[in-house]
């Protein structure tokens, strides 16, 4: 398509608007791969790359009448929906309906396993009328493999796993070492307080065969004096396990005139207090050991615990590195023992230091605080507290509110606290907290809202608040949807056939320049070290989903085993339902199909060709194909 930057941006946005049943289809041309046309656009939809969840949703269609599975009722259920429900009612906030079973089918197999439902399982869905149909799916997705590649794409970038960070080379090696322990670990199911004491109390020496160590590692800075990495990997620590990023400013300086007006808790945390949380580190060693003895490179990492056991606790000595001067002050000690921040309690007689912390940090309700609002924002879009590695410790108990004018910071701290107690009660399982989870009726409420919805109530969640598909979830989405499969050969790994399945995001899965990798990382995917992963829209996506060979070559006839290849000699109506079905996981509703049905007809067959390519192709760039509603 030869198209201005301008005009192709309206198209990508317009497209979606082509095929719903609140566009005036008179004034829309369908138009596809095959075509130059301009399209009509409702001033509506020029927003649409810049709109809030509410608003997106808002541009959906409604769905075919179909089952709602009346058991679900609002309101009524665990202790979990009572409370959410209740915060709805005394704000007066109306719920949303519950999810049709197409909606709900969608999003679960998406939010659980990062991929659209197959036609055969959504057909088996749709037709069961058992009323435990959708907590039976919900064991089926935890016990996929598919579940496990989502998830350890989500804890690889939560847990920073990379081959090369700005500071440190992990080396490709190293990066899959981490990638199989964390796979494995959830291919157990083990329990998560575990795989946080490994991963902060981890020591071996080869980090080539040993994933864990490269948790600590990660937290290497290099250029500084030994302390800079103490800090980083303290600082790494408190933000992914218990939620508080501050303690990285802290690290550098006092709290009081520079979190006066951030956290209520840091405001009054001294430099002395998080040097002794960066004490728990200051016995390790990390050690770059070449893999061919005199030769410097490659090298693995080995990582040893209480190096020595003489060597020194946290040294206040310095004058140079990425951080301020670590000096003592007058009558402080020039050495700082390590003391959690938290309990007051450091080591116990005889034990490792970071085994010690990892106890402690384990052992601090925080670190189930932390773990389920990070879990639950990946479901909701918005954590109870957001974003979900700002905790106040000091703005969490209701019970022990906190003084004028501070406020309770969690959207709903009684939920929050619920949740955490369950997460303890089922041993930290990740599964069972999941599980929980999607089977609540909040999760279960439509996206679409009969009514105005006033932005300010998301944090009720009185709706599901829709979100864009993650770029690995757009690839496998279209895999799915298309029938045509993508092989990749990576290093140490062998062949893949999902994005999701990819060791990290930086470079993956073809190096620099590759035309998946750029079409992946059009979706800000992030590299996991200075650049998060982003769910926000942008004009590159448009074009990439517009244009990219990754699309095209599934919208067309002549691809073998694609999508039209098998089903192109169905009956018009029987195709535009086919379509709907794989693509969007729904029948279209009874606009679309008229608008699809009058787009498929006249000409010949070569123009019935043409029509349904143009067809599929839009419905890839439909706005509830890359949203989950």
């Amino acid at each position: 398509m030869k198209n201005s930057t301008t005009r192709q941006c309206l198209l990508a946005i317009g497209m979606a608007a082509c095929l719903t049943a609140e566009v005036q289809h008179a004034d829309c041309t369908l138009f596809g791969p095959q075509r130059d046309r301009f399209v009509r656009v409702p001033d509506r939809d020029l927003q649409i790359l810049s709109a809030t969840s509410s608003e997106v949703a808002a541009t959906l269609p409604p769905l075919p009448p179909r089952s709602r599975s009346g058991a679900l009722q609002s309101g009524t259920g665990s202790e979990l929906d009572d409370i959410l429900f209740a915060a709805m009612r005394a704000n007066g906030v109306t719920p949303a309906e519950p999810a049709t079973d197409q909606e709900f089918i969608r999003r679960v197999t998406l939010d659980l396993t990062g991929r659209i439902p197959t036609v055969p399982e959504l057909t088996s869905f749709l037709a069961d009328s058992g009323p435990n149909k959708r907590p039976a799916l919900v064991e089926r997705l935890l016990a996929s493999p598919a579940w496990v590649d989502k998830w350890t794409m989500y804890f690889g970038d939560l847990f920073g796993n990379s081959a090369v960070t700005s500071q440190v080379r992990r080396a490709a090696d190293g990066r899959n070492a981490f990638y199989h322990y964390i796979k494995s670990s959830l291919q157990q199911n083990k329990p998560y307080d575990q795989m946080a004491r490994e991963l902060i109390g981890a020591t071996g020496q080869n980090s080539y065969e040993q994933g864990e160590l490269n948790f600590p590692v990660g937290g290497f800075m290099g250029g500084g004096p030994q302390q800079d990495t103490y800090d980083r990997q303290a600082a790494d620590a408190a933000q992914i396990f218990l939620g508080i990023a501050h303690v990285d400013c802290l690290l550098c300086h006092d709290g009081r005139r520079h979190l006066d007006s951030l956290s209520l808790w840091g405001k009054d945390f001294t430099r002395s207090q998080a040097w002794g949380l960066a004490g728990f580190y200051a016995r390790t060693q990390l050690t770059r050991v070449p893999a061919t003895p005199g030769r410097p490179n490659p090298y693995y990492w080995s990582v040893l615990n209480d190096f020595g056991r003489s060597r020194a606790d946290y040294t206040l000595n310095t004058t140079s590195g990425n951080r301020p001067e670590r000096l003592p002050r007058p009558g402080q000690s020039r050495t700082v023992a390590p003391v959690y921040p938290f309990s007051g309690r450091g080591p116990n007689p005889g034990e490792s230091y970071r085994t010690a912390l990892a106890r402690e940090i384990t052992a601090d309700f925080q670190f189930s605080r932390a773990a389920v609002n990070y879990v639950w924002k990946q479901f909701f879009g918005l954590g109870f507290v957001d974003p979900p590695d700002q905790f106040d410790p000091a703005r969490l108990d209701p019970n022990n509110p906190p003084p004028d004018p501070w406020t309770l910071q969690p959207s709903n701290p009684q939920a929050l606290r619920k949740l955490a107690q369950d997460f303890i009660a089922s041993r930290y399982d990740l599964q069972a907290l999941q599980r929980q989870i999607v089977n609540s009726r909040v999760y279960q409420l439509s996206a679409r809202y009969q009514g105005v919805w006033n932005p300010t109530w998301d944090k009720y969640y009185a709706r599901h608040l829709i979100r864009r598909l993650d770029a690995e979830e757009i690839h496998d989405s279209l895999v799915i949807a298309s029938g045509v499969s993508a092989t990749y050969t990576l290093p140490g790994l062998g062949q893949v056939n999902w994005a999701m399945q990819f060791p990290e995001t930086a470079n993956t899965p073809a190096g620099r320049g590759n035309a998946v990798t750029a079409f992946l990382d059009s979706f800000l995917r992030g590299n996991r070290d200075d650049v998060l992963r982003s769910r926000e829209t942008s004009l590159p996506q448009a074009l990439n989903l517009m244009n990219d060979n990754f699309i095209l070559i599934r919208a067309r006839v002549a691809t073998p085993n694609s999508l039209l290849a098998r089903s192109l000699g169905q009956p018009d109506d029987q195709l535009v339902t086919t379509l709907w079905l794989n693509v969007l996981s729904r029948d279209p509703t009874d606009a679309e199909r008229a608008a699809a049905l009058d787009k498929l007809r006249g000409g010949g067959s070569a123009q019935r060709t043409r029509n349904a390519e143009n067809l599929l192709w839009a419905l890839y760039n439909k706005t509830d194909f890359f949203f989950n509603y």
